[in-house]
């Protein structure tokens, strides 16, 4: 098998009408497919088998006034067909170059402790895990409830 590793920009629209089951959580949206390839900000980079979308990493580099460029790693996701064959990490070491080539000193990525398949990916990349405990909160924006 050989798998193709690519990162997809403004035009690549079509690349995502082909997709793997289980690839990503839910039925993709063509105008939100648009938008998110047209944001230079937000980054995808997908593993293609034979044309079939079967992974990808996405993530959005950011600044801030008073840090250099970071790289949040918002999702990895490979199809169940094609897990544990290194996918996830040559998705991510794709990712990694493309925040580098945009002046990224870092990337990261959150997780849960019970999602075993993620912790065991990150693992294999770093060193070790950030040695505090993050505590996230979710702020639920649709129903006003936090206004």
């Amino acid at each position: 098998m050989t798998i193709k590793i690519r990162s997809l920009d403004k035009g690549d629209e079509d690349v995502l009408c082909n997709l793997a089951s289980d690839v990503f959580d839910y039925e993709l949206d063509e105008n939100l497919v648009a938008e998110f390839l047209a944001d230079s900000r937000h980054h995808i980079v997908v593993a293609i088998d034979a044309g079939l979308v079967v992974g990808f990493a996405s993530g959005v580099h950011y600044i801030h006034p008073d840090k250099p460029p970071e790289l949040w790693i918002n999702e990895v996701g490979v199809a169940p067909t094609h897990q544990r064959q290194g996918i996830g990490k040559k998705l991510l070491q794709e990712m990694f170059l493309k925040a580098k080539s945009l002046g990224c000193n870092q990337a990261w990525v959150l997780t849960n402790r019970s999602n075993i398949p993620a912790m065991g990916l990150y693992a294999s990349i770093v060193e070790s895990e950030a040695p505090e405990d993050v505590v996230m909160f979710n702020f639920s924006l649709s129903n006003g409830s936090n206004t």
